[in-house]
């Protein structure tokens, strides 16, 4: 795919500074740029790169200035960062658009339904009466289990398993190796101090514009779903156990557990290798750091928290200037 520099501009309501007959076929760090490709600059820390990019092409904020002379053809946009994160969206999805039909090396179900457009790679499994939204993809080496909903433009990448009567809304992307709907962690401890296993009979349910990191794993619910709310954005090898939900546009980063029934508020943030305790809730725009441990309810909103047991940070950071001078006055 090629793109001339008036065409970008046009696409993003920007003003070409250069030759606007520029041509890019691909998109590159700014550092790494070569002839034919478009990069973009959008933290200052990168600004000595323009002047010597090989680029083709560069995206720039409209408030910039350089401070030398720039031999690439500039693109000015409101939002540098946005713009080129549209630009991947779009060389992306013309890629993928090559994709449609059924690989005879496929196993798909007599009952299965397979929507106009759609993608079923080689070695992928398509379960009973399971249900493959238009052109959504279905990866090779997929599991789609029985009674499974696809939605529309959904992308399930190889490896994936999602177990029967799992619900995958539209505009999905679900990374390799990531497991919906595997049992959850429920057992019932006997007198004899063994434990039995509780049938976990309810399914999980991802909304529209949720994305799922490679290895993350979502639990179905014991009864009832398991729900990944619209816009919710999961990093790689999380675990979602049974019967959480996670709020509308919460993004969640690696290594963190959610146990059972716990209750994840809107536009949340919460970092890398947090803990958060189950039949607790937390509130809308709560930011939560890296490590943290959750071990009851936050009710109040944009509520920023640090440490384990995690408190307010500002009092973690006083509490943190404490620790340091511990060891001095021993």
């Amino acid at each position: 795919m090629e793109l001339k520099a008036s065409e970008i501009a046009s696409r993003l309501n920007g003003t070409v500074v250069g030759d606007p007959d520029a041509v890019v076929s691909t998109i590159a760090r700014i550092e790494y740029g070569k002839a034919g490709s478009l990069c973009f600059l959008a933290n200052p820390k990168y600004e000595n790169f323009l002047y010597t990019t090989k680029a083709t092409i560069v995206l720039v904020n409209k408030s910039f200035v350089p401070s030398d002379r720039v031999a690439a053809t500039m693109i000015q946009v409101e939002n540098a960062y946005e713009s080129v994160a549209l630009m991947l969206d779009l060389f992306n999805s013309i890629k993928e658009s090559n994709r449609s039909g059924r690989s005879w090396r496929a196993s798909v179900a007599w009952s299965a339904k397979l929507e106009r457009g759609s993608y079923v790679g080689a070695g992928a499994f398509v379960g009973k009466r399971a249900r493959i939204g238009k052109g959504a993809q279905i990866l090779p080496q997929a599991f789609i289990g029985n009674d499974v909903t696809i939605g529309e433009g959904s992308v399930i990448h190889p490896g994936v398993k999602i177990y029967p009567g799992c619900k995958i809304g539209k505009d999905c992307i679900i990374h390799s190796n990531a497991v919906i709907g595997a049992d959850g962690f429920g057992f019932a401890p006997s007198a004899d101090g063994s434990y039995k296993k509780i049938p976990q009979t309810g399914n999980v349910i991802i909304e529209d514009n949720v994305e799922v990191g490679a290895g993350t794993t979502i639990d179905r619910a014991t009864m009832g779903s398991t729900i990944i709310r619209k816009g919710v954005k999961l990093d790689n090898l999380i675990q979602i156990a049974h019967n959480v939900e996670i709020g509308e546009n919460t993004v969640i980063a690696a290594l963190t557990g959610v146990a059972g029934s716990a209750k994840v508020g809107k536009n949340c943030q919460i970092g890398g290798q947090v803990g958060i305790a189950g039949h607790i809730s937390i509130a809308d725009n709560t930011r939560i750091g890296a490590q943290a441990g959750i071990m009851s309810s936050i009710k109040k909103e944009g509520e920023v928290l640090l440490g384990s047991p995690a408190i307010d940070a500002k009092e973690y950071l006083r509490a943190y200037a404490m620790f340091k001078k511990l060891h001095k006055n021993q």
